[in-house]
């Protein structure tokens, strides 16, 4: 008895096949990521301290008053990894701007634990942000790099990001 085979179109996508972009592969099936809550803000704190050598404390504090408060689009998450804060992503949504109306996210802000560095986290994070934004039917994320951040270039450069278009201005005011 012959077997017909399925077209396709019609066969489904396996998300965690690595042969093909191992970006797509589901890390954050291995990796647990949750929404962000409140409780998470001095664990945002001392990870972004631990890899920046600053103390933003009071950036952070207006950021998770933005995600809990604020009636914008916020997509804001954590992941834990063998029970411990492991990293953070924070993104907003902008249904235009500069003349443009497509829905556009932006990364704002995001961070692993050196701790668990090499361990997918921040993959996780890109991916459940990414799965996240696209059931808001948002069709672009942007984000801003330091030139010299060669390992923050190179990770978003394996997720699939490349620069845009646009160019970037700044002038001191003082």
């Amino acid at each position: 008895m012959a077997r017909s085979k399925v077209p396709s179109t019609m066969q489904e996508v396996n998300l965690s096949d690595p042969s093909g972009d191992d970006y797509e592969a589901l890390s954050r099936d291995r990796i647990p990521v949750r929404s962000m809550t409140e409780a998470d803000l001095q664990n945002v704190i001392a990870t972004d301290r631990k890899i920046t050598g600053r103390d933003r404390k009071a950036f952070y504090k207006r950021k998770m008053e933005e995600v809990l408060r604020e009636s914008g689009v916020r997509v804001s998450l954590v992941a834990e990894l063998e029970g411990s804060f492991a990293g953070f992503i924070m993104a907003r949504v902008d249904y235009g701007e500069f003349g443009r109306t497509e829905a556009t996210a932006v990364i704002e802000t995001m961070g692993v634990n050196p701790g668990f560095a090499g361990h997918d986290v921040g993959r996780a994070l890109m991916s459940q942000l990414l799965s996240n934004l696209s059931s808001l039917k948002v069709e672009q994320v942007t984000t801003t790099v330091e030139w010299d951040n060669f390992s923050l270039l190179a990770f978003l450069k394996r997720c699939g990001f490349y620069p845009s278009q646009r160019l970037s201005f700044s002038r001191r005011v003082c």
